[in-house]
């Protein structure tokens, strides 16, 4: 076994991979770059080398740094994570050129499975069933149209070298295919390096099963299990699960052994995940007539590997470990077994309601659940995360700030855990889709596990349209709230009594909220005898809070629930075992001098690069014309015209770094021309 490996990546899977090496004695080497030098996967390390700028390519995928850091540091072997270099053959090759071990597969297994358009040639050439479409070299976008009208719509297009829903596009129409291509390209091409795709008919509501994979270097080759993967935004996962709901004995068996085939086809080492879409014609309720296409294989460990080791009770990390060094497989096949569910949810720094665009900012507050590691608790889930309160999500890396891992007897108990477990989380700083995750595993589709990756998309309402804390019962809480602070904040001086108590009348304060744009103005009054009588809304009656933890039992009228207020200037958090919700409190003197946003700014959402613009000044647009492309945490972002209008002025160009917030450019509406 190593003495010695250099983790070449960052956040939460560096700490994950440093955790197995401690509890093997194995010592870890951690890079970091300009951006981590405070990062907790530094901590997490027994060293830590700087490698580069805060941009990835100036750091995490320079690897002629890396593995310097590895050869100074006396490294053995080199862990790349996922994303980065993890499915890089050339950085595989460049390490045994080294004389370090890439804890991963051989180059020349990355290389085969790491185009999609090659690996589903080998696919087909083996036999595996593959979804219609074309995987060919010429990348002529005149034929890729021609392809696409060929195969029908929809078609996805998707980047041969990609991943995580990176340079992936779904075209309904034939007109649109052109935007869709030039943009999947420009994504792929600064994601990868390479601009190549491949196009295929669009499954409608397929499911996403995966099958975690490992081989050694003695000819060993087992399935462990599979993984559905289907409820995705943007292409990229939320919520995890393992088993797969309704799979059967005989399908998961023909599944697992398609995969193997797939592995031994490029005589594979290590973990892997051979990813399947399952289409299901005769409904959910029919796994007898599901039929499975091969879509690719990572060639690497995923984010998701978590609930594997929790239906089998392995870590995967130490059989890569163990593989790596030479060792045989820990277990063959018939060894292997699963017991109980478990779910994953990804914690993301983003804005759900708002096309779950990615958020930036800092972890003012970090609470999560406790945890254990590694293991299935029959209580507390595990929580994987490599950031800790107060460090900055910048806009340099994917949005995913941690995962909670739960794992029961039985599909409902896990469910159950993972609602608890979420609604005992609070972050405050930025805008997360921890609500989003709750809404999604209570919705009906989830919870009966109806489900496909098209599963968001039918069920906008419940997801997005719900509210499930009270306007009245959030601002309730922080008028009890603020009146608890006070009081613990009153001197023992009978002239500084706090109760309300006046001589010749009743004491009256007024409190101005603001729930989802809409003003809620909350009145109190305090009574002769010390009480407290609250109106909000229709809402009225006599308001009581006691403390309890880390909030409050709070009583108003016939209403009793538990709450925690979090505040970050005007803005409250409001937590309760339904859910939480954000309220502004306003002070009228303070805004008063306020005059409305300037009309006719379009600004960017978050920090990031201009990476076009799709108008010049003078250009008459139409609602909705796409008018420049943001690019941020690897993904692409379209800023579309509010309304009609003329283009008055471009303020930045293509390359530019932007801040959020800042003007892109100015548009004369029609009516105001």
């Amino acid at each position: 076994m190593f003495s010695k490996i250099l983790i070449a990546n960052r956040g939460e899977i560096a700490c994950r991979v440093a955790a197995t090496a401690r509890r093997l004695a194995i010592k870890t080497v951690a890079v970091y770059s300009d951006a981590d030098a405070g990062a907790q996967h530094v901590a997490a390390c027994d060293q830590a080398i700087h490698i580069g700028g805060s941009a990835p390519r100036d750091s995490y995928l320079r690897w002629e740094k890396i593995i310097a850091a590895a050869q100074a540091t006396g490294a053995q072997a080199v862990h790349p994570g996922y994303g980065f270099l993890s499915e890089n053959d050339e950085f595989a090759q460049a390490c045994a050129d080294a004389g370090l071990v890439f804890i991963g597969p051989p180059p020349a297994a990355i290389r085969a499975m790491g185009l999609k358009a090659q690996s589903k040639q080998l696919m087909e050439r083996a036999g595996v069933p593959l979804v219609p479409g074309y995987h060919g070299a010429d990348q002529d976008p005149a034929l890729l149209q021609r392809e696409a009208d060929r195969i029908g719509y929809p078609v996805l297009i998707k980047a041969s070298a990609g991943g995580g829903g990176k340079g992936m596009r779904v075209v309904e129409r034939s007109q649109d295919f052109a935007a869709a291509l030039a943009s999947c390209q420009r994504e792929a091409q600064n994601s990868f390096g390479d601009d190549a795709v491949l196009v295929e008919k669009y499954v409608q509501r397929p499911r996403h099963i995966e099958i975690q994979v490992f081989g050694d270097t003695h000819g060993g080759c087992v399935y462990l299990f599979e993984r559905d993967c289907s409820v995705q935004r943007r292409h990229q996962k939320v919520l995890e699960e393992a088993p797969a709901p309704g799979i059967t004995p005989e399908l998961r068996a023909r599944m697992g052994a398609a995969a193997v085939e797939a592995a031994r086809a490029v005589n594979y080492v290590g973990a892997g995940t051979v990813e399947f879409i399952v289409e299901q014609p005769g409904g959910y309720d029919a796994p007898q007539d599901w039929r499975f296409y091969f879509m690719e294989m990572n060639t690497r460990l995923q984010v998701e590997h978590p609930v594997t080791e929790a239906i089998t009770g392995l870590d995967l990390v130490e059989w890569q470990l163990r593989v790596a060094a030479g060792q045989a497989l820990p277990l063959r096949q018939h060894e292997l077994s699963l017991r109980g569910h478990a779910i994953e949810a990804r914690i993301c720094a983003e804005t759900p309601d708002r096309q779950f665009l990615p958020a930036t900012g800092r972890l003012a507050l970090y609470q999560l659940p406790e945890s254990v590691a590694f293991q299935p608790d029959p209580v507390r889930p595990r929580v994987d995360s490599g950031v800790r309160q107060g460090d900055d999500i910048s806009p340099h890396y994917d949005s995913m700030v941690a995962k909670l891992i739960v794992h029961g007897d039985t599909r409902d108990q896990a469910l159950a855990r993972l609602d608890a477990a979420l609604a005992a989380t609070r972050i405050v700083g930025l805008s997360t889709n921890v609500q989003f995750l709750r809404h999604v595993i209570a919705s009906p589709s989830f919870a009966q596990a109806r489900l496909d990756t098209a599963l968001i998309a039918r069920e906008q309402q419940h997801l997005f349209e719900q509210q499930r804390v009270a306007p009245e019962l959030a601002c309730a809480a922080d008028v009890a709230h603020t009146l608890w602070l006070e009081q613990a904040a009153a001197q023992p001086d009978p002239l500084g009594r706090a109760d309300g108590w006046r001589a010749h009348a009743e004491l009256q304060r007024r409190f101005d909220y603001e729930v989802a744009g809409v003003a809620w103005p909350a009145l109190l009054r305090y009574t002769r005898d010390g009480g407290w009588h609250l109106q909000v809304g229709a809402w009225s009656g006599l308001l009581a809070v006691l403390p309890q933890g880390a909030g409050l039992d709070l009583r108003f009228g016939e209403h009793r629930v538990r709450v925690q207020v979090e505040r970050q200037g005007e803005l409250r958090h409001v937590y309760t075992d339904a859910g939480m919700v954000q309220i502004l409190a306003r002070d009228p003197l303070a805004h008063a001098a306020e005059t409305q946003t300037e009309a006719g700014r379009l600004t960017a959402p978050m920090p990031g690069k201009v990476v076009s613009f799709a108008v010049q000044a003078g250009d008459a647009v139409r609602r909705g014309q796409v008018l420049a492309v943001l690019e941020a945490m690897k993904m692409e972002h379209t800023i579309a015209a509010p309304a009609d209008g003329v283009v008055a002025e471009l303020l930045f160009a293509p390359g530019d770094q932007v801040s959020d917030g800042a003007e892109l450019l100015r548009l004369q509406e029609s009516d105001a021309a």
